[in-house]
């Protein structure tokens, strides 16, 4: 087995580039992660778990065009984490040097955690969550960054989680309005900036270079405290040198290895879901197909090597990733690239980057809360069941204001006890139906009728038939969304539900994917057959092109051929 998966070193042009355009994406992001996480002083970890797991995951990992490297989840369970060292009496200040070793040595347990989910090759069942649990967590996550970011937006000093920052935010209400002037501007260039401007400079880097300079100009410490005014709270001095090895703490004897213990666990989970979510992003969008325990393994030598570099853990990044593949990266090199890249401004951006404001940083996470949450689903669940939106918002719920895995784990139990519920009245409803999900083309052996094989030849190869068959929930949707990259090689995609007498949640998501997929690589997509409840679930959520029969969906496919 290759030590690199994917890598092609013959034309590493759009690598390269690639990876400087990811690494200037990632160095406002990193910062404002660590900064996040592990609160002042902390926006250098974050550029440290960039470096490491960044490369090391790239190196080793099984998504060839994946970039990796701290994230709005994981940062916020490293916040957790602190959270709960801090309720037991352990100071937060990062200068007393009790609490990094305690995270670090979560970091390291949650990298070898995830290392064993891939040698025990369990990639393929963590990629079967549920859609509505999904949905609900990352939602969650969105919310609680939201939350904790609404301190620093106001330039109000804030700590532990959700409940204690906004009592601190609502019972100290002092703001600082030099910082309120700085999240003001910093928001309005993350959401203002026109669309031909960011892609070339990423809007959060715009306003990294922006409002940092203005800040210093307009609101000078000096000037703010001799008119008695709170000074501007900025990141402070970043140490110079670039890594440096540090041991964390992992006695099994001690009185927090249980938490440590369970904080890794918390970090592998979510991590790995995570990664291997984006993991299936990349696929679509580079037309690959990553290797799911191969991706666990390189994310947990990344985690496992941060841990003893003093990094926010870290895992496959969407936003970087896809900015990745639009820019040329095609294999690894280019998430080793962006990591090299980021190694070096650590390297000479130390005192620059000590002037950064917090609120500046806060905005920029505003921005990534927002668009973490799932605002689609969050609006149109209540239409496909009552049941898929309240395991959702529990799930959210419980996120926010519970913890982190057990939401996962409880959302999980429940939405499967549900499926299999459903599946269940499917069966008893009719034993003759072939219970077996299978799909596949449709080829002249199938069972289509005489006129709908000579509409179908008609077609003269134009067209693809996908015919999915038997009760479709969460399971079946890995294996529609995999086949979504097949489209670009049809004029006219068809998909045939006639015999699916069951349509579920995470599966009408993914035949709505198929469709949109289709429609952005200029094809026309139809769905075909569907009756009674499954077609009432399609309409009510809006996915396009369903039509009546089969028959009816070969007739429209020739129409569509000849225009």
């Amino acid at each position: 087995m290759a030590l690199i998966h994917g890598l092609n070193l013959k034309d590493p042009r759009g690598d390269v580039l690639g990876g400087i355009t990811a690494a200037v994406v990632a160095l406002p992001l990193a910062l404002a992660f660590g900064n996040a996480a592990l609160g002042p002083g902390g926006a250098i970890y974050g550029l440290y778990g960039a470096v490491v797991v960044g490369f090391l995951a790239a190196l080793f990992g099984g998504t060839p065009t994946q970039v990796s490297g701290p994230t709005g989840p994981m940062s916020v369970t490293v916040a957790g984490i602190i959270s709960t060292f801090a309720g037991l009496g352990i100071s937060r200040d990062l200068s007393a040097g009790e609490i990094l070793p305690l995270v670090m040595g979560a970091v390291v347990i949650g990298g070898i955690f995830q290392i064993l989910f891939g040698v025990l090759k369990l990639g393929k069942y963590i990629t079967l969550v549920p859609y509505s649990v999904v949905s609900g967590f990352m939602s969650g996550i969105g919310f609680i960054i939201l939350a904790l970011q609404l301190g620093p937006l106001l330039g109000i000093s804030t700590r532990g989680g959700v409940i204690e920052s906004l009592r601190t935010v609502f019972s100290n209400f002092e703001p600082n309005w030099a910082a309120i002037a700085v999240a003001v501007m910093t928001l309005a260039i993350v959401f203002l900036t026109p669309r031909r401007i960011s892609q070339w400079v990423p809007s959060p880097l715009l306003a990294l270079l922006i409002v940092t300079p203005l800040s210093v100009i307009l609101f000078n410490d000096s000037a703010l405290e001799a008119r008695g005014l709170i000074p501007l709270p900025r990141i402070g001095a970043i140490p110079e040198g670039g890594l440096t090895f540090s041991l964390p703490q992992i006695n099994p004897g001690s009185q927090y290895f249980p938490l440590i213990l369970k904080g890794g666990l918390i970090l592998a989970v979510l991590g790995a879901i995570d990664s291997l979510l984006t993991s299936l992003v990349a696929d679509n969008i580079s037309q690959t197909r990553h290797n799911s325990d191969r991706e666990l393994v390189g994310q947990g030598i990344g985690n496992f090597s941060a841990g003893f570099l003093n990094g926010l853990p870290g895992a496959g990044a969407t936003m970087r990733t896809v900015i990745n593949v639009k820019s040329g990266g095609k294999t690894p090199l280019s998430g080793m690239v962006h990591s090299v890249v980021l190694l070096l401004v650590l390297l000479g951006a130390g005192p620059l980057a000590a002037q950064i404001p917090t609120a500046l940083l806060a905005g920029i996470l505003i921005k990534v809360g927002l668009d973490i949450i799932d605002w689609g689903f969050l609006l149109r669940a209540h239409r496909l069941s009552i049941k898929t939106a309240a395991v959702m918002y529990g799930v959210l719920l419980m996120t926010v204001f519970w913890d982190l895995i057990w939401a996962v784990l409880v959302g999980v139990f429940i939405a499967n006890m549900l499926t299999i519920d459903s599946i269940t009245e499917t069966q008893l409803e009719g034993m003759e139906a072939d219970n077996p999900i299978t799909s596949s083309p449709i080829s002249k052996d199938s069972s289509l009728s005489a006129e709908e094989q000579s509409l179908f030849d008609r077609c003269q190869g134009e067209v693809m038939l996908f015919r999915l068959r038997g009760p479709l929930s969460f399971g079946a949707a890995k294996g529609i969304t995999e086949r979504m990259m097949l489209i670009r090689n049809y004029k006219v995609l068809i998909l045939d539900i006639t015999d699916v007498p069951r349509l579920g949640v995470t599966a009408t998501l993914a035949i709505e994917d198929m469709v949109q997929e289709a429609n952005n690589n200029f094809r026309k997509a139809f769905v075909a057959g569907a009756t009674g409840k499954v077609k009432d679930r399609l309409t009510r959520f809006g996915v396009e092109g369903v039509v009546g029969t089969r028959k009816e969906a070969l007739e429209a496919a020739i129409n569509e051929i000849s225009t």
